[in-house]
């Protein structure tokens, strides 16, 4: 039963017996009893009809050849056996004195007449049920009552029943009854052959989706799910679909991260090693070593750089980076970090200024991410800006966000290279530099709920931090 197809196979056919034996019991019985208290009430109607008929033909004194007349007459006219019943003054007999019958060849030893005995008891017209040999009857009795000549009493006579067999009932409950198992085969067996049908169509559906995943699990990025229609088994393979795309694209974006990640190590290690067996050569005079020197400090600091770019965004690609958001002064914030990199610039280097608003521009942020943001886009400035130019670092708020911008006078970003400069390990013009950082302000930026933007051209780039200003869901 772990089968899909035999579960859903199994459902079915749990349903539709269910079905066939909620009916069956709701219209086999309903039905036969529906019948009898049918032919029951059609023989009462004719025992209140006929009573006066009989009862006249009795307090008139007629021959017992005549009362047998109007009797078989009564059972004509009823389509049903009339018993005239005699009541003794002390009821009922338990067996009852017949006076009249309308099928005297009949023996009638085997009636109990039940409806008699609770007609004379309950003085009114009663109806019932008997069982004899030949099946069961429908009975309806009704007292006959006269008046006493000299106490002008009413009393009771005679009870006349009226009996007609069931078996016509009986007949038509088969008849139903058969119908009903005959019906219920032939829907078992559609029931059955559709849920197998329909259930061995899913099970090859679910079964190619299965094969495709075990491909995609295995690494076949390059294997596809059909998306065979618009039930949820087609939005399911639409979706996974989706999914092996994005595993496809992100594979392909850590294989190509891998791949630079080691190009950019190897080449500040092997550059270290070079300069380290130089430095070896005991010819070399002061200067030189002084110079090889300052290479081997360069390539350290591009690798400790390096190293500690990547964990970063190894952090956030793992979710791993806990912000701490407060109310943050973000434009006295700018003017820090700037004057951090103030004692770094020569005379004739690029100069740095600040440009901030008289009133305050809050936001509720964690200062140590947007300060890092910041380091980031003022050091990308200064390495792409020529010497003697100018960057320019802003904050203003408007429309409920802050914005924090840097502005260089670089040669600019090429339109179409534009959409890369976020990409890890990409730099618009060679320079050197892990080409990390940019990703790294994007990705701190959308985790405070902000975004990191870009516009270029020639002689001039801005980048620009938005995040929510402090209140600006109430604005």
């Amino acid at each position: 039963m772990r089968s899909l197809a035999n579960r859903l196979a199994l459902l079915f056919l749990l349903i539709t017996l269910g079905v066939i034996a909620i009916v069956y019991a709701g219209v086999v019985p309903t039905l036969r009893s529906s019948l009898v208290d049918e032919r029951a009430r059609t023989l009462g109607t004719a025992a209140q009809r006929d009573a006066a008929v009989i009862a006249t033909a009795i307090a008139s004194g007629v021959t017992q050849r005549e009362l047998d007349q109007v009797v078989r007459s009564a059972a004509d006219q009823a389509n049903a056996r009339v018993t005239l019943l005699s009541v003794g003054r002390a009821g009922l007999a338990a067996s009852p004195l017949v006076r009249s019958d309308s099928n005297a060849r009949a023996d009638i030893g085997d009636l109990d007449f039940p409806a008699a005995f609770e007609a004379v008891q309950a003085g009114r017209l009663a109806t019932g049920t008997e069982a004899v040999r030949g099946g069961r009857v429908a009975q309806a009795a009704r007292p006959l009552y006269f008046r006493d000549d000299e106490s002008g009493k009413r009393t009771l006579g005679f009870v006349i029943v009226y009996s007609a067999p069931l078996g016509d009932v009986e007949r038509s409950v088969d008849l139903v009854r058969t119908r009903i198992i005959i019906a219920a085969v032939v829907a078992l067996t559609f029931a059955v052959l559709a849920a197998f049908l329909l259930a061995r169509s899913l099970g090859r559906r679910v079964a190619r989706l299965q094969s495709v995943a075990q491909r995609v699990a295995a690494g076949d990025f390059s294997a596809r799910f059909a998306v065979d229609g618009d039930d949820e088994l087609g939005r399911l393979a639409q979706t996974l679909d989706e999914m092996q795309r994005q595993l496809a694209a992100l594979d392909s974006s850590r294989r190509r991260f891998i791949a630079t990640a080691s190009h950019e190590l190897r080449t500040p290690v092997f550059s270290l090693g070079g300069f380290l067996e130089l430095l070896e050569d005991e010819d070399l005079d002061d200067e030189t070593r002084a110079g090889f020197l300052d290479q081997v400090r360069q390539q350290t600091e591009r690798l400790r750089k390096l190293s500690t770019d990547l964990l970063d965004l190894s952090r956030l690609d793992a979710g791993s980076v806990e912000l701490r958001l407060e109310e943050t002064e973000v434009d006295d914030l700018a003017r820090t970090v700037a004057g951090e990199f103030l004692p770094t610039l020569g005379d004739d280097a690029v100069r740095l200024r600040t440009e901030l608003t008289p009133e305050p521009v809050s936001a509720l942020c964690d200062p140590d991410r947007v300060a890092q943001i910041v380091r980031i886009l003022i050091d990308n400035a200064l390495t792409h800006t020529p010497p003697g130019t100018e960057v320019l670092v802003s904050a203003s708020r408007q429309d409920g966000r802050v914005r924090l911008s840097v502005t260089d006078s670089g040669r600019g970003i090429p339109r179409a290279e534009l959409k890369r400069v976020f990409d890890p390990f990409y730099t618009s013009d060679g320079t050197r530099g892990s080409g990390l950082g940019l990703t790294i302000a994007r990705d701190l930026a959308e985790r405070m709920g902000g975004q990191l933007l870009v516009a270029s051209r020639p002689g001039r780039t801005t980048f620009s931090l938005e995040i929510p200003a402090l209140g600006a869901s109430a604005s």
